[in-house]
């Protein structure tokens, strides 16, 4: 069995459906279930027995040393995180606390599970952190993209407490040997995603008929991996990654916000075309975000070099993939939006159950 943290969330969801879709290895899916949080996403495997569920904090030292007792897992990958930049300008509290303490006490049970293993099993275990691009702080145009030696400005009270989990996972490394890799990925899209981050956002308010936000000029660029293309990578990582080290996971898809809303207004057009004139009337531009990071670029060279994984989408084969989705399934997007999942609390009380 594997550990999955954050499973109920957009990219830990993913991975969670793509894992037991490809693989009979059973997860255990320990999650807290916060607003991002969706056990909706995960109906299909409501009546599996290789999916288990425990509703959990990670920062609950005394919840994650019986879970880990319990089910003995073989590997932790640690998706649970606060990821939306604006939530953390206002309320960076969350942030510290999930983020940085939830990823300490995570790594202290680890420890203490890990240390007790059979020698063979020591050995195979795995800890996967999963961070960001953002820890690298902001390039400008002609800068070379980041790399894994590339020195750590995070802005953002987000970016900042996920490079101090990252900090933490590696001196877990060196201290005390335990079995570590991390991996940071660039922007994620896709199916599932919380309808607050830029993709979904635009296409459910293009829908709605509201104006489409675009913070400042426009010309922010961010790299875009789609999120099947990110579980992939991940599979990769641990499977093969060498202990310590850090992977860089990029599509290679360097794209400016207007570029990506532009792209998502056309799909629209073609796919479900308004009564009259285009998605791109809607566009309003709004006051920038504080601190907002300018461009942010991967090389993932590297990945490719050791492990030899490659992203499977282009930006507009992934593109057309997710609006597409959105499309066929208008109702999720809807449930997620509004908090409610009869879903959700049903496999919950089964949680509790089973858990």
């Amino acid at each position: 069995m594997i550990l999955v943290t954050g499973g109920a969330g957009f990219i830990g969801a993913n991975f969670v459906l793509d894992w037991l879709a490809a693989s009979d290895e059973p997860v255990l899916n320990v999650d807290k279930l916060t607003y991002a949080g969706n056990l909706g996403t995960l109906k299909s495997l409501q009546n599996g027995s290789r999916h288990v569920f425990a509703r959990a904090d990670i920062c609950d030292r005394a919840a994650m040393d019986e879970l880990l007792a319990k089910h003995q897992p073989r590997a932790i990958l640690h998706f649970a995180a606060e990821s939306h930049v604006d939530r953390s300008i206002h309320g960076p509290a969350d942030f510290v606390q999930t983020n940085v303490v939830g990823t300490f006490t995570l790594l202290e049970a680890a420890r203490m599970y890990w240390g007790k293993l059979p020698e063979v099993e020591k050995q195979a275990f795995r800890f996967l952190h999963v961070s960001t691009d953002e820890v690298f702080g902001s390039l400008s145009a002609t800068d070379p993209q980041f790399s894994e030696t590339t020195p750590y400005a995070p802005n953002s009270p987000y970016s900042a407490t996920k490079a101090g989990s990252d900090h933490l996972v590696r001196a877990y490394h060196h201290t005390y040997a335990l079995p570590v890799v991390t991996t940071n990925c660039s922007n994620n899209y896709g199916p599932y995603q919380f309808p607050e981050k830029l993709i979904p956002l635009m296409i459910a308010n293009a829908l709605a008929g509201k104006p489409l936000p675009v913070y400042g000029d426009g010309q922010n660029v961010r790299d875009w991996l789609f999120v099947g293309d990110h579980c992939s990578a991940i599979r990769e990582v641990l499977a093969r990654g060498a202990l310590g080290e850090t992977y860089n996971v990029g599509g290679w898809n360097e794209k400016k916000n207007l570029e990506v809303v532009h792209t998502l207004c056309d799909l629209l057009d073609r796919a479900k075309p308004k009564a009259s004139g285009s998605y791109r009337d809607q566009i309003t531009y709004v006051k920038d975000r504080p601190g907002h990071d300018r461009r942010y670029a991967i090389d993932a060279r590297k990945l490719e070099r050791e492990l030899g994984w490659k992203p499977a989408e282009t930006f507009e084969t992934g593109l057309a993939k997710t609006v597409q989705w959105y499309l066929d399934n208008e109702a999720w997007s809807n449930e997620i939006a509004s908090g409610e999942s009869e879903v959700g609390r049903d496999e919950l009380r089964a949680a509790r159950v089973r858990s």
